[in-house]
C-alpha cells in the first residue's frame, strides 16, 4: 500500500493560495477507528508552500482553514497539534511519497470509512475532490466551518456538518450542525451529544457527522475540549 494520495494539488477555494489534499490509509488516532484496515482514511488539507505550524502563525492557514473562530489567529481552541500529524504530510508531500493514482486510491478506499479533513476544511477543495469519494465508502465524516461564507456551495453540506458555536448561528444555518458549547451551556431542541464525548464510541462506529445526505435528523454538540479549551468564549464570536 501506498504512504498516500494526493487528491487535488491547486489553488485554494478560500483564498486561492496553493493546497493539497492528501489521502493517509492508517492512523494511530483512537478516536476515528482502531488501527489496521478498520481505521478511517484520514484526509488532511495543507497549504504546500509553507509548513501548517508557520502557516498558523502567520495566519496564512486561512487557506485551508478559512475563517473559523478556532484558528490560532482567532480564538485558539483548535485541538490540532500542527508540529505532529499536519507537519508530517506537508513534509511527506515535499519528499514525494504520495501518489496521485486516483483510480488505486477509490479502489483501496472502497468500503473504507473516510475523515473529510483530519486538519483544514472541505470546503477549501472542490466538491468533485469528496462525492466521488462518497460513492465508494462505507462511511465519513467532516466539518465546515465556512458555511456562511460568500460563493460558498451548499451542496458541501450535503456531506459535511456546518460547525456551528453559537445557538444563533444553529438556528440560522438549516441544516444539520455541529455545535461546539462550553458544559454550563445547554443542548438545543433537536441536539444529541456527540457520542464519542459522552459514550466513548469512535467515529468510526457512529459516523452521525455525516451532513445531510442521509437523513439521520439530529444535530450534535460537543463540549470544549482540549489542551486550549479553556480560550472558547462563544460570546465573542459575531452573529450577522
Amino acid at each position: 500500500m501506498k504512504n498516500g494520495y494526493i487528491l487535488y494539488s491547486g489553488p485554494s477555494l478560500l483564498d486561492g493560495n496553493p493546497i493539497a489534499v492528501i489521502a493517509t490509509m492508517s492512523s494511530n488516532n483512537e478516536k476515528t477507528g482502531l488501527p489496521g484496515k478498520r481505521n478511517m482514511v484520514q484526509t488532511w488539507i495543507i497549504r504546500t508552500d509553507i509548513r501548517p505550524d508557520h502557516a498558523a502563525k502567520l495566519g496564512a492557514d486561512i487557506s485551508v482553514c478559512g475563517d473559523c473562530i478556532h484558528r490560532p489567529a482567532n480564538q485558539n481552541t483548535c485541538y490540532v497539534t500542527l508540529f505532529q500529524a499536519p507537519l508530517a504530510v506537508y513534509r511527506g508531500y515535499h519528499r514525494g511519497i504520495y501518489s496521485t493514482d486516483l483510480e488505486e486510491f477509490y479502489s483501496l478506499a472502497k468500503g473504507r470509512k473516510v475523515r473529510f479533513g483530519a486538519y483544514g476544511d472541505p470546503a477549501a477543495a472542490p466538491l468533485s475532490v469528496w462525492e466521488p469519494i462518497t460513492k465508494i465508502a462505507q462511511g465519513w465524516t467532516g466539518y465546515t466551518h465556512q458555511w456562511e461564507r460568500p460563493g460558498f456551495d451548499r451542496e458541501l453540506l450535503q456531506y459535511v456538518m456546518a460547525s456551528v458555536d453559537t445557538p444563533e448561528q444553529a438556528e440560522k444555518v438549516r441544516s444539520r450542525y455541529f455545535r461546539v458549547k462550553t458544559p454550563e451551556m445547554p443542548a438545543l431542541p433537536g441536539e444529541v451529544e456527540c457520542l464519542s464525548d459522552s459514550k466513548g464510541i469512535k467515529c468510526a462506529d457512529c459516523l452521525l457527522c455525516d451532513g445531510d445526505s442521509r437523513g439521520k435528523g439530529k444535530s450534535v454538540y460537543i463540549n470544549v475540549h482540549g489542551t486550549k479549551s479553556g480560550n472558547f468564549n462563544p460570546d465573542l464570536i459575531a452573529v450577522g
